[in-house]
Formats: C-alpha cells, sequence, structure tokens
C-alpha cells in the first residue's frame, strides 16, 4: 500500500494470481506485499512447499503476475469506454537504465520519437527470458510482443504522419532508474514521478521550458518541481556522457542493421545518421 495503493485497491478482489504463496485462510502472498501475516496463518510458496518468513527461498516467483479489470482501478477516467474514443497529448515510453539516459527527453518531431521508440534499450528484469541484469534492446518496450515484421510495424507508426488532419502526440522518454556514481538512485521515483508528468503535460500545452540537446528536448534548469525533495544531483541526472552516447548509437546502428535489415525505414535510418552526426559536435 505504500507504493502502489492504487494497484493493491485494483487486486482486492476478483482477481487472478499466478506464480504467488497462497495462505491458509485463503489469500495471497508474496515478498514486499507490504502486509504482515495475520498470526496463525501459514504460507505456501508458489512451488507448493510450505514457507515461513526468513526462508531462503523466495514464496513468489520473481516474475508472478495478477490480472484484473481495469474497471476495478479507483483512479480509472470515466471516458476509459468511451466508444468515440480520446485524444492522445504524449506518449511515454520508458526503459531501465543506470547510466547515461537522461530522467527525461522529449523527441524533436513525430519521426524522431518514432526512432526513440526503435532504439530503446533497457536493463533486464524478472519479466524477461534473460538471466541477470544485461542491458537488452527493447523497442517501444514491447519485444516480446510484436505480432507481425518490426520493419512493417516501423512504418505503421510513420505513416500516422501522413494522416489528414492528423494531430500527432507528443513523444517522450523516461528513465526513473539511473543511479549515481556511489551506486545509489538519482531519481526517487514512485509518487514523484508525478514532477516528470507534470513538466510534460506543460510541454503538451506549449510551455517552453525545454532546451535542445543530441538526444531531445530536456527541461530547463529550474523547469522541473522539485520543491519539498531532499537535494537531486539534476546535472548528474541530466548528463549526456559523450562516450557512452557514441557506444549507444553504435550498438542502435549494430541492432537495427541487424534485426530489421533491408525492411528498416528510411526515415529511421535518416533519424540514426542525426543522431550520430549531433554527436559528433558535441
Amino acid at each position: 500500500m505504500k507504493t502502489n495503493p492504487n494497484a493493491m485497491k485494483t487486486i482486492s478482489r476478483n482477481t487472478v494470481f499466478t506464480n504467488v504463496g497462497a495462505t491458509s485462510d485463503g489469500g495471497v502472498y508474496w515478498e514486499g506485499i507490504d502486509q504482515p501475516l495475520p498470526p496463525g496463518v501459514s504460507v505456501t510458496s508458489w512451488t507448493g512447499k510450505p514457507w515461513k518468513t526468513g526462508d531462503k527461498e523466495p514464496c513468489a516467483h520473481p516474475n508472478s503476475r495478477f490480472c484484473a479489470p481495469a474497471s476495478q482501478c479507483p483512479i480509472m477516467d470515466v471516458s476509459w469506454e468511451s466508444p468515440e474514443g480520446v485524444p492522445i497529448d504524449a506518449i511515454i515510453f520508458g526503459g531501465r537504465r543506470p547510466q547515461g539516459v537522461p530522467l527525461v527527453y522529449e523527441s524533436f518531431n513525430w519521426r524522431h520519437g518514432v526512432f526513440i521508440g526503435s532504439a530503446m534499450r533497457s536493463e533486464s528484469t524478472a519479466a524477461a527470458e534473460h538471466q541477470g541484469k544485461v542491458i537488452m534492446h527493447d523497442p517501444f518496450a514491447m519485444r516480446p510482443f510484436f505480432g507481425y515484421n518490426f520493419g512493417a510495424y516501423l512504418q505503421h507508426w510513420l505513416s500516422m504522419e501522413e494522416r489528414p488532419a492528423a494531430r500527432l502526440p507528443r513523444i517522450f522518454h523516461v528513465n526513473w532508474f539511473r543511479k549515481g556514481e556511489d551506486g545509489s538512485f538519482l531519481w526517487p521515483g514512485f509518487g514523484e514521478n508525478c514532477r516528470v508528468l507534470d513538466w510534460i503535460c506543460r510541454r503538451v500545452d506549449g510551455e517552453p521550458s525545454a532546451a535542445e540537446t543530441p538526444v531531445g528536448y530536456v527541461p530547463l534548469p529550474g523547469a522541473l518541481d522539485l520543491g519539498g525533495l531532499e537535494a537531486v544531483r539534476t546535472e548528474e541526472l541530466f548528463s549526456l556522457p559523450r562516450a557512452f552516447w557514441e557506444q549507444e548509437a553504435d550498438e542502435i546502428r549494430r541492432y537495427l542493421t541487424v534485426q530489421v535489415n533491408e525492411d528498416l525505414p528510411p526515415a529511421v535510418v535518416s533519424e540514426l545518421e542525426g543522431l550520430e552526426t549531433r554527436l559528433a559536435g558535441m
């Protein structure tokens, strides 16, 4: 309830849980649930074995899941099921990058935003099939879920710009997980992420509160509302190490060349070349 109260309220009923611990009173349990076990209640782990606090093996699988109706979310917008649809003002991609990638940046335009999505890389988690923490390519943060040719998928995104009277959303990339040289997270995350969303909303409204960098627009000094937070090392949080980004661009080029090859849309190639040119001028 401390870190995600709305999620906990959403799954309080009518929910399917997989690979979690089961309690003797008919409930569920997992590491980090932030709720103490009632006296006399025992736990069976996801493997079907008795489990108690302090055991070496976890009671829940690291990739355990829940499935609940979205309508149970207490903050679901009233227009969620509107048959007319709703306007989209911003698309926010997110990756888990401990180094090099700033807290938030905005694409220069729609094509650049599509490129940002195609080039995403992220530190693997339990949700991925990889073991250990490695930086893997995760385009659009949904690599395992592409249902058709990736090059055609990219072209589909690009084609949105060609629609008559298209009102395209702005595209942003966030990274809540950057670490400092001491290994600690530079951003508090969780509910404090609303401060970044506030800046994004102001950008959508046309506020000139961004500075141009080789990777996109980042908040101007003072543009993020940091009131009430302990000292945030913003300079480190938004730094763009040239060597890091040159290596990043090389890896993006290798990945797109090998994985997409002749199906790669020319517009994406052009955006990659633009990034390389801007990095060379740093």
